[in-house]
């Protein structure tokens, strides 16, 4: 894909190609409507956006067929171009049908991804707001599609955009007091400049911890059943999968390797793991049971600490559980604390209360089993409305570019502080703004467009 074509007039189908009862053509370029009138559609006089109700003729076998047609003759449309699309029945004959027409008529067969680049391209939008569009198409879930209309709306290009605007003002005082050195003509100060630089940085820092933390994986969301032995974390998997996956017995210990099942909650795809319960390390087996309890434990993006309720022991375990969940919790990770077996609890526990964080629930029951599900599904929404996220293509694609960045504004905040120049500081400070520049598609070339735009399908 080159810029050199982006003047053409591009045709391609925009709907899914199954059949369906609507199917929709789409058409980009200044030479719309020309070619709409050479397939027998009435434009002239069209100057405003209009809906036209026709025949087009495809010729045998077909013949002519109905068609609605949406014509947006000026550059106020989704592409900065004239455009229009054509919506018939889905059938994928007739569509190819119409394709084929506009083709015969002077239009050319899009490239994947061609209608955003174009929108990219006149400013309708930026380069992270661009892959968002392939994020929503993408979208499996609730969660992942959230995340893609904020990033549509601006909410990771923005703050970014902030920052490098605020970059080039201090670049500006910086290289202003390089233009009257001669002078003594101080701008700002060193320590105003490591201040702002500092803050600069830290704020990068958080974007791309953010970036990582939401965009390195599946779109599935990992939820890990943690806990003591015996804490009832094979048979809560069981009833929350709603099928037989892990094996359950009385005796401490069953769960060695880890389990894993995918069940949909409430629109959100998650992945379950039994882990082995915790517990020290006396064989090599148990070694490397323990290893990958820990690695399970430690990945997952929501933790349910499994404690036994009916255990004479609940309150000393409950305090081990939130120790050990405090030393390894990551930033943006979820815990929830469950109380298993309330079935066999002697009731009323003492050790709970109103204020209590601890779902209680029995897996062999089914007693408070909706109310972990309810809890489960509120925190992960809470959880993708606090964070800035982003598509999984973004997070790939920006992540070297603001490593690069963040390493060349912490080499000029030290090049300050050791008041080596401000003309190598200046330099710095510029790669800086080149870094963001390329993940805001401020700065872009021919190589980013095509690694972004090649990834969409035809007609998008």
């Amino acid at each position: 894909m080159t810029l050199l074509d982006s003047d053409d007039t591009i045709v391609a189908i925009a709907s899914p190609t199954s059949p369906a009862p609507r199917g929709v053509v789409r058409m980009s370029g200044d030479g719309t409507l020309d070619i709409l009138r050479r397939m027998g559609i009435p434009t002239d006089g069209i100057d405003r956006p209009r809906r036209i109700s026709t025949h087009v003729d495809l010729g045998n076998p077909i013949g002519r067929i109905p068609v609605d047609v949406m014509i947006w003759p000026t550059q106020r449309s989704y592409t900065g171009q004239p455009s229009a699309e054509l919506h018939t029945y889905g059938s994928l004959p007739l569509l190819r049908g119409l394709v084929d027409e506009a083709g015969r008529c002077g239009a050319r067969p899009a490239r994947p991804g061609e209608y955003t680049m174009r929108a990219f391209l006149v400013g309708r939008l930026d380069l992270t707001q661009a892959e968002a569009v392939l994020g929503v198409i993408e979208a499996e879930q609730r969660g992942t599609l959230d995340h893609a209309l904020r990033q549509l709306s601006g909410n990771l290009s923005q703050p970014l955009e902030r920052m490098r605007n605020a970059l080039l003002d201090l670049l500006a005082d910086v290289e202003a007091g390089l233009d009257f050195v001669d002078e003594d003509i101080s701008f700002i100060s060193d320590e105003a400049l490591i201040d702002r630089l500092t803050a600069i940085a830290t704020e990068l820092e958080q974007t791309l911890q953010l970036m990582q933390n939401r965009g390195g994986g599946s779109a599935r969301i990992t939820v890990a059943l943690c806990g003591p032995p015996n804490a009832g974390k094979s048979c809560l998997i069981n009833r929350l999968a709603e099928q037989q996956v892990a094996i359950v017995a009385p005796v401490a210990g069953t769960t060695r390797d880890t389990v894993t099942v995918d069940i949909e909650l409430q629109g959100n795809h998650i992945t379950l793991i039994d882990t082995a319960g915790i517990e020290e390390a006396e064989t090599e087996v148990s070694q490397q049971s323990q290893a990958q309890s820990r690695r399970s434990t430690n990945e997952a993006r929501l933790r349910l600490w499994c404690v036994d309720a009916s255990s004479d022991h609940f309150a000393s375990n409950a305090t081990g559980v939130k120790e050990l969940a405090s030393r390894t919790r990551k930033p943006h990770t979820i815990d929830l604390w469950i109380a298993t077996k309330m079935d066999a609890a002697i009731a009323p526990n003492p050790v709970f209360n109103p204020d209590d964080p601890w779902i209680q629930c029995s897996a062999l029951s089914g007693a408070g089993i909706d109310d972990l599900r309810t809890s489960l599904c509120e925190h992960l929404k809470k959880h993708d409305t606090e964070e800035i996220g982003s598509v999984v293509g973004t997070a790939a694609r920006c992540r070297q570019s603001l490593h690069l960045a963040i390493a060349a504004i912490q080499q000029a905040i030290q090049l300050t502080i050791h008041q080596q120049g401000h003309e190598f500081v200046s330099a710095e400070m510029r790669t800086v703004a080149q870094c963001l520049g390329e993940v805001t598609g401020t700065v872009y070339t021919d190589d980013i467009l095509d690694r972004v735009f090649g990834r969409f399908c035809i007609g998008k």
